[in-house]
């Protein structure tokens, strides 16, 4: 059995779910999200709370078990809470600001980088060296934030560049440094 597909997933106030053959859509105060779901699985919604089942033992199902409660669990959390990730921004010269649907970054380079804003996401800067992606879908927040980080990721010498807010650089000594 599938310890993390066994767990059964709260439904908070507010949050509706419906299950259809084929498919779950969950519908709260941040707006809508639906899965389509293999056909090896089973969902069922009882007094606020949702199970995830599997129909046999095949290797795909026992896979697709814990995978689809956690995505549903996902959607249940984005569409009452929502997920935010932060980025940093470490360098002379390095900053990002907010211009309409564009994040303007720059990042050392000769010119600015322009990440044009997804319509399902919300990105805001805490001052010039913090940007914060929120929205109610946790891949399209983490691709985005992935997007963001490769435009310049950090380098282990000096720790310039994009990292996430909890991530920690290994920092390297230098030539002059390693005798």
């Amino acid at each position: 059995m599938s310890r993390i597909g066994k767990l059964p997933i709260a439904v908070p106030k507010g949050v509706t779910v419906a299950v259809d053959k084929s498919a779950v859509s969950v519908k709260g105060p941040k707006g809508e999200l639906s899965q389509d779901i293999a056909p090896g699985i089973k969902v069922s919604v009882t007094d606020d709370v949702i199970t995830v089942e599997r129909k046999n033992d095949s290797k795909q199902a026992r896979s697709y078990h814990g995978l689809y409660r956690k995505l549903i669990s996902n959607m249940v959390i984005g569409v009452s809470q929502g997920f935010t990730r932060a980025l940093q921004i470490n360098g002379v010269g390095f900053r990002a600001e907010v211009k309409g649907k564009t994040l303007l970054l720059n990042l050392g380079y000769s010119n600015p980088i322009e990440y044009v804003i997804n319509d399902d996401l919300t990105i805001t800067t805490d001052g010039p060296n913090k940007v914060v992606v929120s929205g109610i879908d946790k891949q399209k927040v983490g691709q985005a934030c992935a997007e963001i980080r490769s435009l310049r990721p950090p380098e282990p010498y000096k720790g310039k560049g994009v990292k996430y807010e909890e991530e920690r650089i290994r920092r390297k000594v230098g030539k002059s440094g390693a005798k």
